[in-house]
């Protein structure tokens, strides 16, 4: 692997837009960040250095433990997912797009690993997913017809796991990813989702973000601007989830199997 890479926070917002049966939308600001995971693993200084408590507590904080299975190792989970899945040539870097812990506190809906062969062509994508009664499923996205994952390009898989009560666990997601610079020195990331039901598209929702260097003085700014930001999160999905039981929408209890971790 080539030089250590640098970890980034992104400011972006996240955009859900449900279509049918009960028609809800909604934006918010957000933050999250981008972890070179096999970087850090080199340099345990990586988040601390710019204020980010790793696997301790601070205002801002990673904990592996928040991923995976939750054991204290989070790369040698997603190693051992890449090596199951027979996906040997992941011999780049690995990163992780999630939101932090504040103040001890996380919710992450849908966390990201991006995982790169040493050209950073992107060999995989880990879509880990969790719901707010505890449950967590992992999918693993693979290229379609080239041997890497090309932005923008579409990759679908059957919907396994409850996630919103107003959805049964039917159709498929569509997932498309997006990296670009739109400016020297800016990049910019999106990750979009939709859910089909056959033909239908019940709900798209993504989380974008502008790249800036995880700074002492970046993430300053973020807690100025978002102090509690992952208690907005779950207070936010709880008010959705209010709003469509109040226009009539459809509820779905909690299957009492989520099937498989990865699917």
């Amino acid at each position: 692997m080539a030089s250590l890479n640098s970890a980034s926070i992104c400011f972006g917002e996240v955009l859900h837009k449900r279509t049918k049966p009960k028609k809800n939308a909604f934006r918010y600001q957000v933050f999250f960040l981008r972890i070179p995971m096999r970087s850090r693993n080199t340099d345990r200084t990586l988040l601390s250095k710019s204020g980010v408590g790793d696997n301790s507590f601070s205002w801002i904080s990673f904990y592996d433990r928040d991923h995976g299975q939750g054991d204290p190792d989070a790369l040698a989970w997603i190693e051992n997912e890449l090596k199951k899945s027979n996906i040997n040539d992941v011999d780049g870097e690995i990163w992780l797009h999630t939101f932090p812990r504040i103040l001890g506190y996380v919710f992450n809906p849908v966390s990201f690993w991006f995982c790169q062969n040493s050209e950073g062509q992107v060999k995989a994508v880990m879509a880990e997913v969790n719901n707010t009664f505890g449950d967590r499923h992992c999918y693993l996205l693979k290229p379609n017809q080239k041997k890497h994952i090309q932005y923008g390009e579409s990759l679908i898989a059957d919907k396994e796991f409850h996630v919103s009560p107003f959805f049964d666990v039917l159709g498929h997601y569509v997932f498309r990813f997006m990296r670009k610079e739109t400016l020297p020195n800016q990049t910019q990331n999106v990750s979009r989702i939709e859910y089909w039901q056959d033909t239908e598209l019940l709900l798209s929702t993504s989380i974008s973000g502008r790249e800036l260097p995880l700074t002492k003085v970046n993430m300053i700014k973020s807690i100025v601007k978002f102090p509690l930001l992952t208690f907005g999160v779950i207070l936010k999905i709880h008010w959705q989830a209010i709003k469509l039981w109040y226009k009539g929408a459809k509820f779905y209890s909690r299957p009492t199997s989520t099937g498989s971790e990865i699917k």
